[in-house]
């Protein structure tokens, strides 16, 4: 379940729930982006067009109105944040100031830290460790590097 969806649940922040790190990983921070892919054109309305819809999705109105909604933090880190609940502003805070630490890592489960047959030999090794309660941890991790190894070439 995702943050979004605590909101339209009607669950606050702080109240209902706690945003907090995963333990040792307090000087991190692991950042997926939603892209809005555009193809080559050639005819001149066609391109205004995609600069247009470029600017708007970039204006801080639309930032605001889908943030909100999906329980993200904002690609403009210009925004006024007093509508966002205290999960988004300590998100916001924290990813700014592990950018500046140099902490910021790609997510791996929305494929932008490794290509994706690197990401499903790993996911398998992961879900076989947790669906099999007789596999020793020293085994997974084992698999985990022979799976990477293997997906690296």
């Amino acid at each position: 379940m995702g943050k979004g969806e605590f909101t339209a649940a009607g669950l606050t922040a702080g109240e209902d729930y706690l945003c907090a790190a995963a333990p040792g990983t307090e000087d991190a921070f692991t950042f997926n982006i939603d892209s809005l892919a555009m193809f080559r054109v050639s005819d001149d309305e066609e391109r205004e067009a995609q600069q247009a819809l470029a600017r708007l999705v970039l204006e801080p109105t639309f930032q605001e109105t889908f943030n909100l909604a999906k329980g993200s933090i904002p690609a403009r880190p210009d925004l006024d944040m007093s509508e966002f609940d205290s999960c988004a502003q300590q998100s916001l805070a924290d990813f700014q100031r592990t950018a500046e630490e140099g902490g910021l890592v790609p997510s791996m489960a929305h494929g932008m830290a490794v290509r994706a047959d690197v990401q499903g030999a790993i996911f398998d090794v992961v879900t076989n460790y947790f669906n099999d309660a007789d596999m020793p941890a020293e085994e997974a991790a084992e698999r985990l590097v022979s799976a990477a190894q293997a997906a690296s070439f």
